[in-house]
């Protein structure tokens, strides 16, 4: 695999809208393998953390976390990510790791597209269905730039967290050793439960949905 160097990094103060607050070494890479502006944001003790991990000790917190515009800024309900990235960020922060922020919007197909999807969801479709019936596949998204970042920051071992075994499995064929996965909570609304669900039953992500009543 190519190499990847970082470029920049910058500590930026970090405060949610609960008024969750932290710091964050925010770093930017050269020769990702997708030429995209993916950011890696180093929280908690991360560089104890990797110290740690060398010298055969747990290894650093990593999130994989895909851009969701619509999630992430606007609060939208009708998927999870929003809440995740929430988790993540202090999940991380108590423990010594990374969130890396890849930009990847609706599993890789954009933005445009991801809110096409939806219009087909609101007739029927599930999805990765919707996906699909715009020409593209059911999740286009590639972590070989994640894993490029994981190896130039030190992070070759790490603790995955994420409900998604594709992720675990893509990370693993770029050589990055994945001790652990671990899922996050189960962010549920009125909006998300089928996207939750569909998740669940099609790719088999790591989501407990409460039993109906």
């Amino acid at each position: 695999m190519k190499e990847a160097t970082v470029r920049q990094q910058v500590t930026v103060p970090l405060r949610f809208g609960d008024g969750y607050t932290t710091t964050a070494r925010v770093m930017t890479f050269d020769g990702l393998v997708d030429g995209k502006e993916h950011l890696a944001l180093g929280l908690g003790d991360w560089q104890r953390a990797l110290t740690k991990c060398a010298a055969g000790g747990r290894p650093p917190l990593v999130r994989p976390h895909s851009e969701c515009l619509t999630g992430d800024v606007f609060g939208s309900q009708r998927c999870d990510c929003g809440p995740q990235l929430r988790e993540a960020v202090e999940k991380i922060a108590d423990q010594g790791g990374f969130l890396l922020y890849l930009r990847q919007e609706g599993r890789g197909i954009g933005l445009y597209a991801k809110l096409d999807a939806y219009a087909l969801q609101d007739s029927g479709l599930d999805t990765y269905e919707a996906n699909v019936a715009l020409g593209h596949g059911e999740d286009e998204r590639d972590y070989s730039a994640a894993a490029q970042m994981l190896f130039a920051l030190g992070a070759d071992r790490i603790r995955l967290l994420s409900n998604n075994p594709d992720k675990a499995d893509q990370l693993s064929d770029c050589g990055i050793d994945v001790a652990q996965q671990i899922p996050t909570g189960v962010h549920l609304s009125a909006a998300n439960v089928r996207y939750l669900a569909t998740k669940a039953s099609h790719t088999a992500h790591t989501i407990e949905l409460p039993l109906a009543e």
